[in-house]
């Protein structure tokens, strides 16, 4: 258990964006993404990508080259076939590099239209893609992306790229979820790694943007289980960032038990962004709630230094002056198939004003809950607007019974438990303690769960 190296801030990702491709994609029954679609969703994710422009016959080819170069003076550009059925364009001659005129661009074109028809005549060809020429003095040629693995479901997939990958041979998988450190370790079991760091006269590549990429590609997994594959070959990495040259995707409908709870295509359950919501507290006013994430650790320890020594008796059953790293680890880097903890944030999500949470039994039939509030903001009704949400989320993922315990003395706590529904009763191995617990019945998902407002 670590204090992670806080996310990179490149902004949300456009998951808008994504899930409009995708289900036109699937709609039209287009399994296999193109270039310029596969673009586009990296492009949603902050991944950088060349923009190809759409062309259907070699004299569209020649218009669009022109003015491909002429944006981009001494470049020239690049041509690539366009067809749901090639996925490895260069093996049927379906790339071609440093085009230096757009009389050439054309030509090519129809060069490769003839080809096409004459090798690969089941093959539909829907047109062409046109790119400026991308040459960088220290560029590494690297692959990127996602797989689906028989064993571990979607796993993430780095190492050297170009089109020897195959006979190269170094990669690098890792399980999503994925932050910036674990993405880095990726990187780092590869032999194209040392060349990365720099050598003789060549400067070290920009690893913090191949890691941001890397962190990208996991959360569209966790995003959109239809992703079944992604590759991004060649990825351009040199000392002043990457790029993405070529890129294809391919989909896959959700199975009945995909769509079931948690991601059933990952080893490691992702974090629940589906949980994440904005609540207006009545006498008190808006807060944020989410799922606890690892880097919540120092503001864990703020909320802490701001209970009263009661409080904390009342929720640990003993007096504890600090928290330790490895006590404060374990309740921000939770197992979220097993755990969870709704935390209430001021808007910015500066100052943790209270924390519901839940830990389940390994058969999933039973849950220990407990919830605390900021000493000095009790009364409000943050601790109502909790459990009501930790008992919604209980409710979806499955339990049958929310329980915990609370000291004899703590009769606020008690009434409090009694108001939500649950029955108390004493301990039978402990007459100072009450165990109370809630049957569970229903289904309250979080859509709804955050529709009343606490007072």
């Amino acid at each position: 258990m670590r204090m992670p190296p806080q996310p990179p801030e490149n902004g949300a990702p456009d998951r808008q964006a994504v899930q409009v491709v995708i289900e036109a994609a699937l709609a039209a029954g287009r399994p296999l993404l193109d270039g310029v679609d596969s673009k586009r969703i990296l492009t949603a994710y902050g991944i950088p990508a060349v923009e190809p422009k759409i062309a259907t016959t070699p004299d569209e080819v020649e218009q669009i080259a022109a003015t491909v170069m002429a944006a981009r003076p001494g470049t020239g550009c690049v041509v690539k076939i366009a067809s749901p059925d090639i996925s490895h364009k260069s093996d049927s001659g379906g790339v071609r590099l440093n085009i230096s005129s757009a009389a050439e661009a054309a030509a090519v074109a129809a060069s490769m239209q003839a080809r096409i028809s004459a090798e690969r005549p089941e093959a539909r060809l829907t047109g062409f893609t046109v790119e400026p020429m991308i040459q960088t003095r220290h560029g590494h040629e690297l692959i990127a992306g996602l797989a689906d693995d028989a064993s571990f479901g979607r796993v993430v997939l780095f190492g050297a790229g170009g089109t020897g990958v195959e006979v190269v041979d170094d990669k690098a998988l890792g399980l999503p979820p994925l932050d910036p450190l674990l993405a880095r370790r990726m990187i780092e079991r590869t032999r194209v790694f040392k060349l990365l760091s720099g050598y003789r006269e060549r400067p070290a590549a920009d690893i913090d943007a191949i890691v941001t990429a890397l962190v990208a590609l996991a959360q569209l997994a966790a995003d959109f289980p239809q992703i079944r594959e992604f590759d991004i070959n060649p990825l351009i990495a040199d000392e002043t960032g990457i790029i993405a040259l070529d890129a294809r995707c391919r989909l896959a409908p959700l199975a009945p038990e995909e769509a079931r709870r948690g991601h059933p295509h990952f080893a490691i359950r992702p974090y629940p962004r589906e949980w994440e919501a904005d609540a207006e507290i009545a006498d008190f006013g808006p807060i944020r709630v989410r799922p606890v994430r690892p880097e919540d650790e120092h503001l864990t320890q703020d909320f802490f230094d701001k209970l009263t020594p009661h409080d904390i008796r009342m929720r640990l059953f003993a007096p504890m002056k600090s928290l330790s790293h490895a006590f404060v680890a374990r309740l921000t880097q939770i197992d979220y198939a097993r755990e969870m903890a709704l935390v209430a944030f001021s808007p910015d999500e500066r100052e943790i004003l209270g924390v519901s949470r839940l830990s389940g039994d390994p058969d999933h039939e039973r849950a220990e809950f407990a919830v605390i509030v900021r000493s000095d903001l009790k009364g409000h009704g943050l601790g109502w607007e909790l459990m009501q949400r930790l008992i919604a989320f209980a409710r979806q993922e499955g339990f049958a019974e929310l329980f915990g315990y609370v000291l004899s003395e703590n009769t606020t706590m008690l009434q409090f438990c009694r108001d939500l529904g649950f029955k108390t009763a004493l301990d039978i191995d402990d007459a100072t303690t009450y165990r109370v617990s809630l049957a569970l019945t229903g289904s309250t998902g979080p859509e709804t769960a955050g529709n009343q407002t606490a007072s």
